[in-house]
């Protein structure tokens, strides 16, 4: 997601005063929830009912996520949003990956607006009348989608493709094709951890309406704006089996006071996918770090962050339901997690770098200036060409991905 201030920067804004109020429905099922687990929910728990609890949470509400700018009630704006020529870029990946494993389908994760689906179909169609030797057949899509809401908005704008669109709402059976993925990793609940006694402790959520929850919190805001505090765990967190990142947390040189996140949901989502993968290609684009940038010893504060009105900001405790959650990828833990469940690593690198192998610069001739200013933000580094990286996993086909042909950067995971 493109994000257009941060705290600290002009514009910015961490006053919920400004913004819409909690849902109180939403807040009344995590207090509930809270209570039910003896005054103290894990952050993972926390996140997921904060974005994904059914009717009221941040993705499964019905608001609108995705736009250029806040005007219209919007919070950020994903690459595919910015600009058409992101799905065009990667849908050469996609075509060269349907080739090598001789399959028809691809497979999208959290297509948002459908804007990405949108753009590949598009490009494979148009396609059609090459002559280069790859895969020309017509290519079916499946999206699987949680969101109905969202289900709907892109179900309107695919309408055109059909019926060779269609939906899931939890995962197939098995997957033979191209499974593309763009900023899901980041919106998967994190386990927040806390360096305290030279030990990581869980951090999780109190309910400061709760006497008994209450007396655990730690620095509870006394703003008014806060219904929540976070709380760590007295005995230290068992690392081993937990996460990919085990190894680079025993470092001795994290001062007490930091905090970071742990990805075991994301992990977990890679094995599953591996489960159902018999044969094809995965691509799954994000915003993150290979471990040793990630779990460096003066990223302190970890990567939590939260969106809304295109604004950032670091406190997930207010405005609950209202704005994104998100943290950065560990993309070291990710390709481990591929590796351990059987699935080759074909490539990973930049945004820019991925999407220039790709032909983004051959495909932005014919555009319009305003065109090349928006897809110039794809691979400007001060922008989202460096903090995005593009990871690609196999199974079942031999390939030499053309997006990472130059500046393949595997040898840093």
């Amino acid at each position: 997601m493109q994000r257009n201030s941060r705290p600290g920067e002009p514009g910015a804004t961490t006053d919920s005063s400004t913004a819409s109020r909690p849902d109180d429905a939403l807040v009344a099922r995590i207090a509930s929830r809270i209570a039910e687990a003896g005054g103290w929910m894990p952050f993972d728990d926390f996140m997921a009912e904060a974005l994904y609890a059914p009717g009221l949470g941040y993705y499964s509400g019905g608001r609108r996520i995705f736009g250029l700018g806040p005007e219209g009630g919007s919070d950020f704006v994903t690459a595919p949003e910015l600009s058409p020529f992101f799905g065009r870029a990667l849908a050469v990946q996609v075509r060269e990956a349907l080739a090598a494993s001789a399959t028809g389908r691809v497979y999208e994760f959290g297509a948002g607006t459908g804007a990405l689906a949108e753009q590949i179909l598009e490009a494979l169609d148009a396609d059609d009348a090459d002559d280069d030797g790859m895969l020309r057949q017509p290519v079916d899509y499946t999206i699987v989608e949680l969101s109905g809401h969202l289900r709907e908005r892109q179900q309107q704008r695919l309408a055109r493709f059909a019926p060779r669109v269609q939906w899931l709402d939890a995962w197939p059976e098995t997957i033979e094709g191209v499974v593309v993925g763009n900023e899901v990793l980041d919106a998967m609940p994190v386990k927040l951890l806390q360096r305290s006694g030279g030990r990581w402790h869980e951090r999780g959520v109190v309910d400061l309406q709760d006497p008994a929850s209450a007396a655990r919190a730690v620095d509870p805001a006394n703003d008014g704006s806060h219904r929540f505090a976070f709380a760590d765990l007295d005995a230290p967190f068992s690392l081993e089996g937990e996460t990919q990142a085990a190894d680079a947390l025993k470092d001795g040189f994290f001062i007490d006071g930091s905090v970071t996140e742990i990805h075991t949901i994301a992990e977990s989502f890679i094995a599953s996918l591996a489960d159902r993968l018999q044969r094809g290609v995965a691509i799954l684009v994000d915003y993150g770090f290979p471990e040793h940038e990630y779990y460096h010893p003066q990223r302190i504060g970890g990567t939590l962050m939260c969106h809304q009105a295109h604004r950032a900001d670091g406190d997930p405790l207010v405005d609950i339901g209202d704005k994104d959650i998100t943290a950065h990828v560990n993309f070291s833990g990710i390709a481990l997690a591929a590796q351990e469940a059987g699935l080759t690593v074909l490539g990973y690198t930049s945004q820019a770098r991925f999407l220039i192998n790709c032909g983004l610069v051959d495909l932005l001739a014919a555009a319009s200036v305003g065109e090349r200013a928006n897809a110039q933000k794809l691979v400007n580094e001060h922008e989202m060409g460096e903090l995005f990286k593009v990871i690609a996993l196999a199974r079942g086909c031999e390939l030499d991905p053309v997006g990472f042909r130059a500046g393949d950067r595997s040898h840093m995971l």
